[in-house]
């Protein structure tokens, strides 16, 4: 399997993953040249934060007193594509890829507005420039496993997925998941304005629900991919790594926005109320919302599986169910696979890692 450039340039998710290592290279260049083109970069993604209704003021404290740093007029995503272009990108490392990947993870937001970053990504005249940089990052040899379906012998979980543990009796969580689900949305309907406007949010993700167990492949020495690639998180220091046995298995993969697609028209369960202001926000649609219906999902596979290619291409934007419904893959992380069945932890073999400065490094022994 490879890795199509053109699709790494039409998710939010694999646009910022582009630019995110353009500036990398740029602040590695330790040139003026590479400043300068961050520098422009930056600017011009403030400009379109302005435009989602943020305002910024930066200040540097010194020994003359106060320095004000407010945005310099006019920066252009115009002028962000040619800053771009002046960057050179090498093929990225496994560890650069990581990073680069990391802070596209870290940025995805379901609950407000695309950031301005994201915004100047968007951009029509970016997509030259954000394709230059996915060309080399579709042909490196450390992002070729980015387009690779479930490594059923290399599963991992971590400490805030769960023990490993399957619970007792999955298709009673499930049918509990679907009836709080459901009932969340009655809740919805009753007591939230149908104005999208409104300044009102709730549940905005999609994916199974989290007492599943739920695991990802190892990055070789840097450990499970679970480890870095957490969208929402909430800043853990520490973490368990346990292997995860998977019996031979059916899995679903989700390897871009038509999979998804399919897989909401399959099983949809609607969820309007419950989802339509924070969708809002980031999609500026108005209409009706469907999410996979995973009690019925989990009667077609043991598993289901987001590809680290399928969530550059969808996550953080609307799919298009072409029925006059829509959904959003969010609150998903790049390789995870939630399982209804089949799977056995190893907790002899579990791993201590703790997170540091620069990332996670192996610790000792778990007590």
């Amino acid at each position: 399997m490879t890795l199509d450039p053109d699709l790494l340039v039409q998710g939010p998710r694999g646009r910022r993953l582009c630019l995110e290592y353009a500036l990398a290279c740029a602040h590695r260049s330790g040139t003026q040249a590479g400043t300068d083109a961050a520098t422009t970069v930056f600017w011009a993604a403030r400009e379109y934060d302005g435009e989602a209704g943020g305002t910024v003021v930066f200040i540097r404290s010194g020994p003359d007193g106060d320095q004000d740093l407010s945005q310099p007029a006019g920066r252009t995503a115009a002028d962000a594509s040619a800053a771009l272009d002046t960057i050179p990108v090498a093929v990225p490392t496994a560890a650069e890829l990581r990073d680069a990947l990391a802070m596209s993870v870290d940025t995805a937001m379901y609950w407000q507005p695309p950031d301005g970053a994201d915004r100047l990504c968007a951009a029509g005249q970016m997509t030259a420039a954000l394709r230059r940089v996915a060309a080399v990052i579709a042909a490196a040899p450390d992002a070729q496993w980015w387009a690779e379906p479930v490594a059923t012998d290399d599963q991992w979980s971590v400490p805030w997925d769960g023990d490993g543990r399957m619970p007792d009796d999955v298709h009673a969580d499930l049918r509990l998941w679907r009836e709080r689900t459901l009932a969340d949305d009655s809740r919805a309907a009753a007591e939230r304005p149908e104005d999208p406007r409104a300044a009102w949010s709730g549940a905005w993700w999609s994916m199974p629900p989290n007492g599943l167990v739920h695991t990802t492949r190892a990055l070789g020495a840097d450990g499970p991919a679970g480890l870095w690639f957490v969208e929402d998180s909430l800043g853990w220091e520490a973490a368990v790594a346990t292997p995860v046995d998977t019996s031979p298995a059916r899995v679903i993969e989700i390897d871009g926005a038509e999979d998804w697609a399919q897989l909401c028209r399959r099983h949809p369960l609607e969820v309007t109320a419950s989802r339509r202001h924070d969708w809002y926000r980031v999609t500026d649609r108005d209409g009706t919302w469907v999410i996979p219906d995973w009690t019925t999902v989990a009667l077609e596979a043991d598993g289901v599986h987001l590809t680290v290619r399928g969530y550059l291409a969808a996550a953080t934007r609307l799919i298009d169910l072409g029925d006059g419904r829509a959904s959003v893959l969010a609150g998903w992380g790049p390789d995870v696979t939630y399982w209804f069945r089949g799977v056995s932890p190893r907790p002899v073999d579990a791993q201590q890692w703790s997170r540091e400065a620069d990332g996670w490094s192996r610790g000792g022994p778990p007590t």
